[in-house]
């Protein structure tokens, strides 16, 4: 039997033009298990693109609190949740059901190393969206641990940066830290005393950065959904809006990185075993 076909039919689904594209599975990224660390302006912004591209399984991690500074930047904060001090998480859940109706998103409101240690392999795909290099450092760790595509995103002003870290095949988050990463962990860490704080400035911000950044993220995570791992960046893609250009940064693996140092000497001992069974 024929279909009768109305005018306008094909623009009462939401995601028309995305089932468009060739390559796109609507379901694959629908069943995608996703957390996302960090609901500032790179998390508000990714939220956002995450929902729009359609995915639907979303549990959100961070544990401060909404202020006027975030305004600017953040588009699922407004005045009332400033002066209210709203967790961000729960803000961002609470408005995110906006987009779409049948999203299934949670939230956490603590530290993500206060987590329980089953608590990261529970998902399919984990998004940095961080300004706090202990944090992480501490995704990177777990996501390599276990093997889960961890996608890294950061600015400062009118810079950006993405990586994603695909185990074991890409090098990973700890194998690009400095000697400045390391001295501001140390910092963090060096101070045992209740009289003794370490006080972390601010950084600049830029939403137009924020932006990029965050669409970059979004792109790499419907890649990873869709099994599209050879079409990943395999190296760091930095932006800088100042000067108008973007690029691919080349990072090798490095031979002291302890996620790597692992994996070498696993594949030492199972190359003694297997000479030792033949």
């Amino acid at each position: 039997m024929a279909r009768t076909l109305r005018p306008g039919y094909l623009d009462e689904d939401k995601h028309e033009r995305s089932k468009r594209l060739e390559w796109f599975d609507l379901d694959k990224v629908q069943n995608t298990k996703v957390l996302v660390v960090g609901c500032g302006a790179i998390g508000n912004e990714t939220v956002k693109n995450l929902i729009l591209a359609g995915f639907k399984k979303i549990t959100l991690v961070d544990m401060d609190r909404v202020v006027r500074s975030n305004l600017n930047r953040c588009l699922f904060f407004d005045d009332d949740d400033a002066e209210k001090k709203k967790l961000k998480a729960k803000v961002v859940v609470e408005k995110a059901k906006k987009l779409e109706k049948d999203l299934e998103i949670e939230y956490r409101s603590e530290m993500i190393q206060d987590l329980p240690d089953d608590f990261i392999p529970s998902f399919d795909l984990v998004l940095g969206c961080l300004d706090n290099v202990a944090a992480r450092l501490h995704l990177n760790a777990h996501c390599y641990m276990h093997g889960i595509p961890y996608v890294d995103a950061a600015t400062l002003g009118f810079v950006g940066k993405v990586q994603v870290v695909l185990p074991p095949e890409t090098p990973c988050l700890e194998c690009g830290m400095n000697k400045t990463h390391l001295k501001i962990m140390g910092d963090r860490f060096s101070c045992t005393g209740v009289d003794t704080t370490y006080h972390e400035p601010k950084l600049a911000a830029e939403i137009t950065t924020t932006s990029v950044v965050s669409a970059i993220q979004t792109r790499e995570s419907i890649k990873i959904a869709l099994g599209l791992q050879s079409d990943l960046m395999q190296n760091v893609f930095y932006y800088d809006g100042m000067r108008n250009v973007s690029d691919i940064l080349e990072l090798d693996e490095n031979p002291e990185c302890p996620h790597h140092m692992h994996e070498k000497q696993v594949s030492t001992a199972d190359r003694r075993s297997s000479a030792r069974q033949g």
